[in-house]
């Protein structure tokens, strides 16, 4: 089996993680291959490269959610299963520990796991001209802000072509279900179901009450463009975490990618649970009786 292996250096634990994977994996059957990041970090001899592999039959990243999102944009569209593993606090969409992961990795083996398919987003920006340019595919959500000082930005906003209307705000976030639970909902945007095919699009901190974030069909194209004079100093980034800038007469097009991500998921913790486990959805113990 070809395990592909992605890490935040940041968390002290990864180190002595991978010497376990290193030494579990003849056992295992795994054949490892690593992001060139955290190289250095493996016994030596490392495994080869990620860009050298002939192909992954899974993924593992061992972080938080942006070391999985990150796993996710290196895929770029590929269906390989994820096993998301988590080092730090949240990990909403990791399904693991660094305590459970010798038990991850035997369900792994095994095949006692199921996957679950999330819709990507495919965005493109369209220049003036008409040249176009896609980013990989995103996880997580676009978004569309000033760089620099933080001020107001107007957008125009279409979906299939049809103008919704002109937003005066901090940016747009267009996002996935998976998204939603994000910088979307931060923004005031609904919590979408995973199993939902939908897109939302809210607006960060609009400067007028008749905007309100919308829920269109997984299908439709959405196109955000700035509106003169707003167009210096656009930028566009990825799941947070990768960014480009928009020059003045281009669009930003997001639909849905051609295929989801897929994420390993362990044992019968629903999306709920991790709602209420990680969340504190409809967390009321602050209010119970004495």
């Amino acid at each position: 089996m070809n395990v592909g292996v992605v890490g935040n250096p940041s968390y002290r634990d990864l180190k002595d993680l991978l010497a376990h994977l290193a030494q579990v994996a003849p056992r295992l059957g795994f054949s490892l291959f690593t992001e060139d990041g955290i190289a250095s970090l493996w016994p030596e001899p490392p495994p080869p490269s990620l860009a050298r592999s002939p192909g992954l039959d899974c993924l593992i990243t061992l972080g938080g959610d942006g070391t999985l999102l990150r796993g996710a944009r290196a895929l770029n569209g590929g269906t390989t299963p994820i096993l998301g593993v988590n080092l730090g606090r949240v990990g909403f969409l990791t399904t693991a520990t660094s305590q459970t992961l010798d038990w991850a990795l035997d369900a792994l083996v095994r095949g006692a796991f199921a996957t679950e398919r999330r819709l990507a987003l495919e965005p493109t920006i369209v220049a003036r001209g008409g040249k176009s340019r896609t980013e990989p595919v995103v996880l997580n959500d676009v978004v569309v802000h000033k760089g620099g000082v933080a001020r107001v930005i107007r957008l125009r906003v279409s979906v299939d072509g049809e103008e919704v209307g002109q937003y005066s705000a901090d940016g747009i976030v267009v996002a996935t279900p998976t998204g939603s639970t994000a910088y979307s909902l931060s923004a005031g945007g609904p919590i979408v179901v995973p199993g939902v095919d939908a897109i939302v699009v809210a607006a960060i901190c609009p400067h007028t009450l008749a905007v309100r974030p919308l829920v269109v069909p997984s299908q439709a194209e959405v196109a955000v463009e700035a509106i003169p004079p707003w167009t210096e100093d656009v930028l566009v980034s990825f799941d947070g975490q990768v960014g480009t800038t928009m020059e003045a007469g281009a669009r930003l097009v997001v639909k849905r990618a051609d295929r989801p991500v897929l994420l390993v998921r362990l044992g019968p913790e629903s999306f709920f649970a991790r709602m209420r486990q990680k969340l504190q959805w409809g967390d009321l113990s602050d209010r119970e009786r004495k």
